[in-house]
């Protein structure tokens, strides 16, 4: 039986959204002790973007103690007894090496956002994500535009905010790797931000 997103769910413990979870056909990410449907949108338009840059990644992070995880390892938020499914994340922390489910220690996370998860990834998602201890920058890559924002932790509690358009080199400090943006457009087609 599929439930769809205007369905009522249960409140649910982290161990028996985990479980129930594992079941579905579909994603769904447990915030606050409620379920929420991941946006159903094109693999075309969303998934390329980041499957580009994780590729990247994953070349830039060989022979290092970091792992790059795919939109299926979700990432446990401690301080609200959330799970969220970021698109690619990475991590170096002893504690996520041998995660296959979720990790709670991410350098790094990344979202591809679409006019329909945009309010919803900037908001209330990195609301979540910036009371992680360990994360250094988040990673939102626009769909609609060839266009990259990266708000990045300073010192704790204190987050710097760079913009990067068609042109620009984008600069993943936490990983120590910079690419140009083009890069992760190119089998998407988007157009060049204004």
């Amino acid at each position: 039986m599929m439930i769809s997103a205007r369905e009522h769910f249960p409140q649910f413990t982290p161990a028996e959204y985990l479980e129930w979870e594992a079941r579905q056909d579909l994603r769904y990410e447990y915030i606050e002790g409620r379920v929420r449907p991941i946006a159903d949108e094109t693999v075309e338009r969303i998934i390329n973007p980041a499957i580009k840059l994780s590729t990247m990644l994953q070349e830039q992070l060989r022979g290092t103690v970091c792992r790059v995880f795919g939109d299926r390892v979700k990432v446990q938020i401690l301080e609200s007894n959330s799970f969220c499914y970021p698109d690619p994340s990475v991590s170096g922390d002893v504690h996520d090496r041998s995660a296959n489910n979720f990790i709670t220690h991410p350098y790094t996370i990344v979202e591809v956002v679409s006019p329909s998860t945009e309010a919803y990834d900037r908001g209330k998602k990195f609301g979540l994500y910036r009371s992680v201890p360990s994360l250094q920058e988040y990673v939102l890559i626009s769909t609609d535009l060839m266009h990259v924002d990266i708000h990045r932790q300073r010192s704790p509690g204190i987050w710097e905010f760079s913009s990067y358009s068609a042109g620009s080199v984008v600069e993943l400090t936490s990983v120590n790797f910079s690419f140009e943006i083009d890069r992760i457009y190119e089998p998407v087609g988007v157009e060049p931000a204004e």
